[in-house]
């Protein structure tokens, strides 16, 4: 297959980490904007009460907006050609990996995953270590949509990679040894 007649990159799918990751800092921002402003009325002193705003503005940053870019900064781009991973929030880093390249998918889970059906997609493509999509919402879902398109995608890599069928092979054999 040439280049030219080559079927065009389609995006497949766009995803993040679960966003019950989210839970734990939204109860910390309520409680942190809660008891700020409670006591910044009950304080008397102005210092007092611009120290509980301020301290509450801190906690609020720390424990509430950091989890969320964290959770933003972190995509999983599936297309019909490449898994692509992009994940920091000061250091962003890029991962393209060809879908032709990968092996195998599997999926990982822990008890509350499995209670909220999501997972780690792992993609084995021979290298050390697999490539993980951390915490993916509908996890069979994706893993199944991975073997798809892995199944699909034909270059040649992947034809030489590929377990010849059995039939064709017992064929050469047989002719082999007359």
């Amino acid at each position: 297959m040439t280049a030219e007649t080559r079927a065009p990159e389609r995006a497949v799918s766009r995803l993040r980490p679960h966003a019950r990751v989210l839970v734990l800092p939204s109860i910390v921002l309520i409680g942190a904007a809660g008891g700020a402003s409670f006591a910044a009325f009950v304080l008397v002193e102005l210092w007092q009460q611009l120290a509980a705003v301020f301290a509450g503005l801190v906690v609020i940053g720390l424990l509430w907006l950091l989890p969320l870019l964290s959770w933003l900064s972190t995509q999983y781009f599936i297309t019909t050609r490449r898994l692509v991973l992009r994940k920091g929030l000061f250091v962003r880093t890029r991962q393209e990996v060809l879908l032709s390249r990968g092996h195998d998918v599997t999926v990982r889970r822990s008890g509350l995953q499995s209670m909220f059906r999501s997972g780690d997609v792992l993609v084995n493509t021979g290298l050390d270590r697999p490539i993980t999509l951390r915490d993916v919402p509908r996890a069979d879902l994706v893993a199944e949509a991975l073997t798809d398109l892995m199944e699909a995608s034909t270059t040649s890599i992947a034809a030489v990679r590929r377990p010849v069928d059995d039939d064709a092979s017992l064929s050469r054999r047989s002719r082999t040894t007359r």
